[in-house]
């Protein structure tokens, strides 16, 4: 008898036959091949073959509420009825604007772009711009987007001179870019104090999203922001990922440090595509049409985007007493029942979380930059992951990509999730 083929199969060979690889972002592909999504409700989604899970990957941060939030649902149905772009400036986006600077008072000024990847690219050209300065210095294993200045890793024998990590990159682009380890207050201070001259920005995910989650350590950011500014280098925060998440006012608010300039991304389009990058009026109005650097894209501000964002803004902002205290306290009880299955059954791993932010490292160390996040053991998370599957609760496929709860979560889906984590633990051993 002829084994039978799932429609996820059978729509992933299309896919692999018209787009490079079958997906069009490499973090949504896993072996044999993905699955295919009809739709999501809440905390869950539910594949073309019909089946439902449990999902903790919340299109990697970008839906806080959960799939399908019935009120950015209903905007979004009346915007359409009136058009859905028209090349010309709109009030929303004007609200939307004034929404941000008001949630987050370091981003007197605001412009509206479609990726975070537009973000972090323009917010360094500005501040190439504004300084006059060249270099910048990013952190190891953290991720600003796909464009050529962040693709960079470090050069070889210990350098902080940066290599590209992609095809493609010119070496001479990497070389603008010195890279540091994440959490390294010393290094990171001796490369702004020697290069102030040259370094236009440091730019940093104040939260590690993509090698944990990983905090910083008591004084990093606090460091970078003092160095920084004693050296005329502009301080960048990338909150793509925790901007409208960890708080109200995102990373900066939850640590008390303040940037020069800010990106955002995910939750601020409430789950449409739009992205911006703020920061101080000064710097800020170097862009054009005021200034010499250049910005622009026909897609910026969509009045569709702008309003899921706007409506995910003003809802979070009537429910900010409360929700930033219940998303912690939910992401705390995950990560103690996750902590009670490691230790009983004494697997070698460890939870790194804060606020609704976590993840499952299988290594004996303790994670605080990338070269502990890279000690993991990948394919026992391979593993971990497949058999999670088995128990429909999806998580991001590779192990250095955080985990989200959404508002959507109950007490009971996170039951259900400590008892498929503790199942899958002991499926795959010690």
């Amino acid at each position: 008898m002829a084994r039978l083929i799932s429609k996820s199969q059978q729509l992933y060979r299309r896919a692999s036959r018209a787009i490079p690889g079958g997906v069009n972002s490499p973090v949504r592909y896993y072996r044999p091949y993905p699955m295919f999504i009809t739709s999501g409700r809440g905390s869950r989604f539910q594949t073309v073959d019909g089946t439902e899970f449990l999902d903790y990957c919340m299109a990697y941060g970008a839906l806080i509420d959960g799939h399908a939030d019935p009120q950015v649902l209903q905007a979004v149905r009346d915007a359409l009825e009136k058009g859905w772009i028209y090349g010309q400036p709109t009030e929303a986006e004007v609200e939307l604007a004034e929404s941000i600077s008001l949630l987050v008072p370091s981003m007197q000024e605001v412009r509206l772009v479609n990726s975070g990847t537009e973000a972090t690219m323009h917010a360094i050209r500005l501040s190439r711009g504004y300084t006059g300065k060249s270099k910048i210095l990013k952190f190891e294993g953290g991720f600003h987007g796909s464009h050529d200045s962040v693709l960079t890793k470090r050069g070889t024998h210990g350098g902080i001179t940066g290599t590209p990590s992609s095809k493609g990159i010119p070496v001479d682009t990497s070389r603008n870019t010195l890279v540091a380890n994440y959490n390294d207050t010393k290094t990171a201070t001796k490369i702004i104090e020697d290069h102030g001259h040259e370094l236009a920005a440091v730019i940093v995910e104040p939260v590690a999203g993509n090698m944990g989650p990983i905090p910083p350590a008591n004084g990093f950011l606090q460091s970078l922001r003092k160095h920084t500014k004693e050296n005329g280098v502009l301080l960048i925060f990338d909150e793509v990922i925790t901007g409208f998440r960890l708080s109200l006012g995102g990373a900066q608010e939850y640590f008390g440090v303040r940037p020069d300039l800010t990106t955002l991304g995910k939750i601020v389009g409430g789950g449409f595509p739009l992205a911006a990058f703020g920061g101080r009026r000064e710097i800020m109005q170097k862009l054009s049409p005021l200034g010499p650097v250049y910005q622009a894209g026909t897609y910026s501000g969509n009045p569709i985007s702008v309003t899921a964002g706007l409506t995910m803004l003003r809802s979070l902002k009537k429910r900010s007493n409360n929700l930033y205290t219940s998303l912690e306290k939910n992401g705390r009880l995950l990560a103690d029942g996750i902590r009670d299955s490691i230790e009983s059954l004494e697997v070698q791993a460890q939870v790194n979380q804060i606020g609704s932010m976590f993840q499952i490292l299988f290594t004996g160390r303790n994670v605080t930059d990338y070269s502990s996040a890279k000690s993991s053991d990948s394919r026992k998370y391979d593993r971990f992951f497949r058999s999670l599957l088995a128990s429909k609760v999806f998580v991001p496929p590779s192990q250095l990509e955080s985990c989200f709860l959404s508002t959507s979560h109950t007490k009971h889906d996170l039951q259900l999730t400590i008892e498929a984590f503790d199942d899958s633990f002991r499926s795959i051993g010690s």
